[in-house]
């Protein structure tokens, strides 16, 4: 088992990743500026949380599978488990969580999940692949949770920043209902102007932003015409947005999976943005983190 935190980096910019979680906790340019959370403990210690193999909260913090229910808790297991370090170069590093007798325990599945960070010049690139190791099929969803500093380092106030998507975003959002956690049946207007989102921390004051509608799967994050953060999320159809009102981040969080629904009382099979993956079969999700002058 690994137990040391891993560093991993070019001349650029420079990744740390703790083996716990496999979670991204530090992303450095290449004059040592932090780009990611402060992780202040008075709004969430949390960096970059893996979500998986479920996005959001169950209902009951718990599913049904073939008419038993399994506690899960919210965002899944895998942020709380240690991973392997399976490959680790100067410039990357891949870590791995299998099933075992915990995990099937309350998901009884044989999974592999395997999650590489490489950096190549001033970009990040992440990839998350998850295998099913089983006779049957898997239900799984997968998620990325990662808090950017708000504001970034590169001068500009708190309120300069923008979310500048890759397009238009008119469709209406989705919030958290009544129930803690789930997401409401009814929709919200988006609050996007044209491809602009302008958060203040009111924002958030009702929980997290969801989109999912998204028409884009990349977006610029920081001062418009300035440097920031190009975030590139090809195989991700849907994008939440986070913070606890008033503190130094943004959660960029694009999901293959929801959590469920207000109300909702079907099997796992059910859950909105489940995926179904063959014995022998895996499937993958990018997303890449970039230092960019201006939005591309």
């Amino acid at each position: 088992m690994a137990d040391e935190f891993i560093t991993i980096g070019s001349g650029d910019l420079s990744a740390g990743i703790n083996p716990l979680g496999a979670e991204l906790w530090s992303l450095k340019d290449g004059q040592g500026r932090e780009l990611m959370t402060d992780a202040d403990p008075r709004w969430w210690t949390g960096h970059a949380p893996l979500l998986f193999p479920f996005v959001g909260r169950s209902r009951g913090d718990a599913y049904r599978f073939e008419g038993r229910d399994y506690p899960m808790p919210q965002h899944g297991f895998a942020r709380r488990r240690l991973f392997d370090v399976v490959e680790r170069s100067d410039e990357a590093a891949t870590f791995r969580l299998e099933a075992d007798a915990e995990t099937r325990a309350v998901y009884p599945f044989d999974f592999r999940l395997d999650m590489r960070f490489a950096v190549e010049r001033a970009a990040l690139r992440m990839t998350a692949t998850v295998a099913n190791r089983g006779t049957g099929d898997l239900p799984f969803s997968f998620g990325y949770h990662p808090a950017f500093a708000w504001p970034l380092p590169y001068g500009g106030a708190a309120e300069d920043h923008r979310v500048l998507f890759e397009k238009a975003e008119p469709a209406p959002i989705r919030k958290v209902g009544d129930e803690p956690g789930l997401i409401a049946l009814e929709s919200a207007p988006s609050p996007v102007e044209g491809h602009v989102l302008a958060p203040t921390p009111a924002t958030f004051r009702g929980d997290a932003l969801i989109w999912d509608r998204l028409e884009s799967r990349s977006l610029f994050w920081g001062v418009p015409g300035g440097r920031g953060l190009r975030i590139d999320f090809p195989d991700t159809p849907w994008l939440g947005l986070w913070q606890k009102p008033g503190a130094h981040y943004l959660c960029v969080e694009p999901w293959a999976g929801m959590a469920d629904l207000v109300g909702f009382a079907g099997d796992v099979w059910e859950k909105q943005g489940i995926m179904r993956l063959a014995p022998g079969e895996e499937r993958a999700f990018r997303m890449d983190v970039a230092v960019v002058d201006g939005w591309i």
